[in-house]
């Protein structure tokens, strides 16, 4: 397969594209900013977000490669309190999915679309099968976004027959997470900051999520991918995560326990926008991409705690 992915500079982006090309396909990437964490995947540095009216060749005025079998776009602001102070960032995810699609459109490129769990909201936060995402209890922008990312999918499905997968993704983590200057992801900041024996916070002492390991999520989506392309599985919305809750106590508990230190911890309320209770049904991921999740929280932040130790022992980060 030739896969085109955007945001391919970010965590599920570098671990998709090199576990691709591991596989013999053939990938090109578009992202904003370097990937810090490797050279290997060749990348076109492009911000997604603006105006373009040009999609012959590429998105704007840039040429891309072609002959691509089709697009996964990742491309996003993802963090939900951020875009809760920012919400133009919000705006700007929207534009990025209508400019993918268009690409998508001009040279007939069947899409995988990330969502999130956020489309749940959290007034119906016991209900996540699919179809019973009720968009009138919309959390944040960025779940805003998410939720106007996929009606535009399914818009351009309907009046242009376009193919799609719509995965909707649950806290992530993993290898090629921890570029903290630039976002602070949970599990890679705790982790930081625990090791040093620095205080940490938690938002929410009863928040119960969904933590899915990178290599099951990125199985998930290599399994959509074959499936995409050979025409045997497409206009489909999916849960990828792990299927089982864990609080961010017991998580911030895994941590302290793998480094074998007493963590400085603070309890806070849960911020505004961000969801309290997500547990995902998956079973449509199984049935339809025979997905079988691998990774416990408790093994995942086993392998995160040592993956993160070591490279920040040969990559110290700037400002942690």
């Amino acid at each position: 397969m030739r896969i085109l992915i955007t945001g391919s500079s970010g965590q599920i982006g570098t671990n998709l594209a090199l576990a691709l090309q591991a596989q013999g396909h053939h990938v090109f990437g578009v992202d904003k900013r370097r990937n810090g964490w490797t050279d290997e995947i060749e990348t076109l540095y492009q911000d997604l977000s603006m105006p373009y009216r040009d999609f012959q060749q590429g998105i704007g005025h840039v040429e891309y490669p072609m002959g691509f079998d089709a697009v996964v776009h990742l491309a996003a602001h993802a963090k939900v309190h951020e875009l809760v102070v920012d919400p133009a960032r919000a705006l700007e995810n929207i534009t990025m999915t209508f400019n993918v699609l268009e690409f998508c459109r001009h040279h007939k490129l069947p899409i995988m679309f990330s969502s999130s769990r956020e489309v749940y909201g959290d007034i119906h936060r016991y209900i996540t099968e699919e179809s019973h995402a009720d968009f009138a209890f919309t959390e944040s922008p960025y779940s805003a976004s998410k939720i106007s990312g996929e009606a535009l999918v399914y818009s351009y499905a309907q009046c242009y027959g376009l193919p799609y997968l719509v995965f909707r993704f649950s806290n992530v983590y993993g290898r090629y997470d921890n570029d903290l200057d630039r976002m602070e992801r949970v599990i890679p900041l705790f982790i930081r900051k625990i090791s040093q024996g620095r205080p940490i916070t938690i938002y929410g002492e009863d928040k119960v999520l969904d933590f899915t390991y990178v290599d099951d999520c990125v199985a998930g989506v290599m399994a959509g991918l074959e499936g995409l392309v050979s025409g045997k599985i497409r206009n489909h919305t999916i849960n990828l995560a792990y299927g089982q809750g864990n609080s961010l106590v017991d998580m911030t508990r895994f941590i302290a326990e793998e480094l074998g230190v007493t963590p400085d911890v603070t309890i806070e309320p849960s911020r505004v926008g961000e969801v309290t209770h997500y547990v995902a049904n998956i079973g449509k991921a199984h049935s339809l991409l025979g997905y079988k999740p691998q990774t416990t929280l408790r093994e995942g932040i086993r392998q995160s705690v040592a993956w993160g130790t070591d490279w920040w022992v040969n990559h110290p980060p700037k400002g942690y």
